[in-house]
């Protein structure tokens, strides 16, 4: 069994966002996205995949189609499969999304 420590997976960037693996299969992958402030992970599609984020820490602009709306703590969205989204840390402190995505690209 694979156990983590959520702590030792937390590494930033300074120059992009930095996506830390957590758990990855052939059908699913869980990751910590870990932005400075000002960093973004720009509007892209997975046109088979959906995607879940949770914000862990801090705040963040999240988009999904046409809908944007700041989330923090203990908050999550959905992308479905088709849909643009993407996130951006607009404040001045770090923030910290588990995301989940699957089927594994």
């Amino acid at each position: 069994m694979k156990v983590i420590a959520l702590s030792d997976v937390q590494q930033f960037s300074p120059e992009k966002m930095k996506k830390n693996n957590l758990f990855e299969t052939s059908r699913f992958f869980c990751d910590i996205y870990c932005f400075e402030p000002g960093q973004e992970q720009k509007g892209h599609i997975h046109g088979e995949q959906d995607k879940v984020y949770i914000v862990l820490e801090g705040q963040g602009t999240f988009h999904v189609g046409t809908d944007r709306q700041i989330l923090g703590p203990g908050q999550g969205t959905m992308a479905p499969a088709g849909e643009e989204h993407g996130v951006k840390n607009h404040t001045g402190e770090r923030l910290k999304v588990l995301v989940f995505v699957a089927p594994n690209p």
